[in-house]
């Protein structure tokens, strides 16, 4: 007879991917019949409609997570849903028909394993293959996760019977009991600006309202929780910060963040420099060549920070940079130098302008890279993407392009803009306007932001972020001698990051090259124009054998047969970064277009620069597979850079 227990809850079938339990097992997929029952996961042989054998089961009690994880890249049309169940010993990936199948088997899962004693709080977004997860590159399958999963807290709280608490007047006490209840945000934010919802997703903002973040990482919109429990998104911009004490908590909770509260003091600091690394700090100080030069930044340790500072007492021409990082002692002071302590960073700073103190030289000029830019709102003007034209003020003539000028502007009399004035029948105008929302929506620290745009009179404006040092390949032109290799690399790196997020989206850029990217004031490197390309109404541009065609830059199916794909981008980013290595020089300089064509139909390549090392031009060269599908995703050429950068040591 049949028990509660062992009473099937849903039976499917559905693909397993293998569990690799050995390195060397082969990586395939299965169709299997899966049952839940209270008691456990199985999964059976199944052919010709028929259970056979059971292959195996996991115990209800042992899961730990059951959770979505991101496609593989590429992956087929039938695997793009997968879950896993992380479980003690094991880690199991599933895939569904339809996300409406694979949420239905989620909400079945959360229901049987809310009572299990060891959930997870944090979990892998990434799949774990080739050794490592995808998302954070932990090569231990056992790793802690990465991500915070927001599940974890609802389940808690259905496996928590909690006391009622006596009322108590007052709303500072409500908002401690909200946050005792649940403690799967991340910190705490005051809103500064009122916010009104643009979209279903959005949360409306309160000023001086308390907000709990659940999600940070991208760059222009947080995840929040109001004190009713409401979530959605919010503008980072209208945002603040804030640093929590038991004090404010009435006593219940105590969370002791100094580092979150020292970096929002800083901020207003010229010398902090926030989330720079420490090829761009080098550039950006060696530039300056000013002994003792400094600045603050973020370290690659999460929560520390690192001095650089420039000493010219050194047989470089330019100067060597030391890094210091900061440190904490046990009563929360900060010091470079043991015994020199002080309650917070700033005033550490301002000793060690007078003081060298175990520095090789004392803080004698800081070194800037803040901006006036827009706020990451993305909400400046009477619509999505309509900006008021009397809003922007043209000061100077920055460049020119395919579309027109390039003018630096202001915005609102007080943010620096780049306006492109897009000057008639240069653009499919009408086809522009309806894609200008989705390309808005591309928001990435890597990709050139675009504000909006003014269309009501000609010529039409096209505003976007302001890059304060230009083009890239100019940058490689009057700066590329003062470069190391590994910063070069870093720029690679930059613009490959810009290109997984488009590849993710399933976005094309059509025209990725140096002259399309840009170099902010702190040397981030950012992709510009993506998808631009396809509203060129000028011929000789469009046709592949127009002379204006970027020959030199695109795949072979893209000159043969107008193929656009991420995988041609991949062609056009391995020319970038030998651009990059030869310091600006133009692909096959002494070859015209036509010439190019037959060259590389025949199979040759461009030769190694001389500052590439043999690795580096491999990865470059695994760019230009003569078939697309052999060429790396930019997701992959991420993971083939990592061991080429440079460490982020003292």
């Amino acid at each position: 007879m049949e028990t509660m227990e062992n009473t099937s809850i849903l039976e499917e079938l559905l693909v397993k991917k293998s569990q690799q339990k050995k390195k060397i097992s082969p990586n395939n997929y299965k169709e299997r019949l899966f049952v839940l029952t209270k008691t456990s996961l199985s999964y059976y042989e199944y052919d010709k409609d028929k259970k056979g054998n059971r292959k195996g089961s996991i115990d209800i009690k042992k899961i730990r997570c059951v959770e979505t994880v991101n496609p593989e890249e590429p992956t087929l049309l039938e695997r793009q849903y997968p879950f896993q169940v992380v479980y003690k010993g094991g880690l199991l990936y599933i895939y569904t028909a339809n996300e409406e199948r694979r949420r239905h088997w989620l909400e079945a899962l959360h229901k049987e394993i809310k009572g299990n004693p060891d959930l997870l709080n944090k979990y892998h977004k990434g799949f774990f293959s080739n050794g490592k997860f995808m998302c954070c590159n932990q090569t231990c399958k056992s790793a802690p996760g990465c991500t915070i999963w927001e599940t974890y807290s609802s389940l808690l709280a259905a496996n928590t019977a909690v006391k009622p608490l006596p009322p108590v007047p007052g709303k500072q006490y409500q908002e401690a009991v909200v946050l005792a209840a649940d403690k799967s945000f991340l910190k705490e934010a005051l809103a500064v600006y009122n916010y009104e919802p643009q979209g279903n997703s959005d949360i409306p903002l309160v000023r001086d309202n308390k907000y709990y973040v659940l999600k940070d990482d991208d760059p222009d919109w947080w995840q929040v929780r109001d004190l009713e429990g409401n979530e959605g998104f919010a503008p980072r911009a209208c945002l603040k910060e804030i640093a929590q004490t038991s004090d404010e908590l009435g006593g219940i909770t105590e969370i002791d963040d100094v580092s979150s509260e020292e970096e929002e003091s800083i901020d207003r600091y010229d010398w902090y420099a926030g989330n720079i690394s420490r090829g761009q700090a080098e550039q950006l100080l060696q530039r300056k060549g000013k002994e003792g030069a400094f600045m603050v930044r973020n370290s690659s340790h999460v929560g520390k920070y690192t001095v650089s500072v420039l000493c010219m007492a050194s047989r470089e021409r330019k100067g060597t940079v030391k890094h210091y990082h900061v440190h904490l002692n046990n009563t929360n002071q900060f010091y470079l130098a043991e015994n020199h302590c002080f309650s917070s960073i700033s005033k550490l700073i301002h000793y060690h302008q007078h003081n060298s103190a175990g520095v090789v030289t004392r803080l004698r000029h800081a070194v800037s890279t803040k901006t006036n830019k827009v706020p990451s709102t993305a909400m400046l003007g009477n619509g999505p993407w309509e900006l008021k034209r009397e809003d922007i003020v043209l000061l100077k003539e920055i460049g020119s392009g395919q579309f027109g000028v390039v003018q630096k502007g202001k915005w609102k009399e007080k943010y620096d803009i780049a306006v492109k004035m897009i000057k008639e029948g240069s653009m499919s105008e009408d086809e522009f306007i309806e894609e200008a929302e989705t390309m808005m929506k591309l928001n990435h620290p890597k990709l050139v932001k675009l504000y909006g745009v003014c269309t009501k009179t000609y010529p039409i404006y096209l505003v976007a972020e302001y890059m304060a040092n230009g083009c890239l390949l100019s940058y490689l032109k009057s700066h590329g001698k003062e470069l190391h290799p590994f910063q070069l690399v870093e720029m690679c790196c930059h613009v490959c990051e810009a290109m997984a997020f488009l590849e993710k989206h399933q976005f094309i850029h059509r025209d990725l090259a140096a002259r399309n990217c840009l170099v902010d004031s702190d040397l981030t490197v950012k992709v510009s124009d993506f998808g631009m390309a396809r509203y060129v109404l000028d011929d000789q541009y469009v046709s592949s054998l127009g002379t204006k065609f970027p020959v030199k830059w695109s795949a072979p199916e893209v000159f043969h047969y107008t193929k656009f794909s991420s995988k041609s981008d991949v062609w056009a980013f391995g020319i970038l970064m030998w651009e990059v290595f030869s310091l600006g020089k133009q692909p096959y300089e002494r070859c015209d277009n036509m010439q190019v064509i037959e060259k590389i139909t025949h199979g040759y390549r461009l030769y190694r620069p001389q500052l590439a090392s043999e690795a580096i031009y491999q990865i470059m060269y695994s760019c230009w597979h003569e078939l697309p599908e052999k060429r790396p995703t930019f997701h992959h050429l991420l993971s083939l850079f990592e061991p080429h950068k440079e460490d982020d040591h003292p």
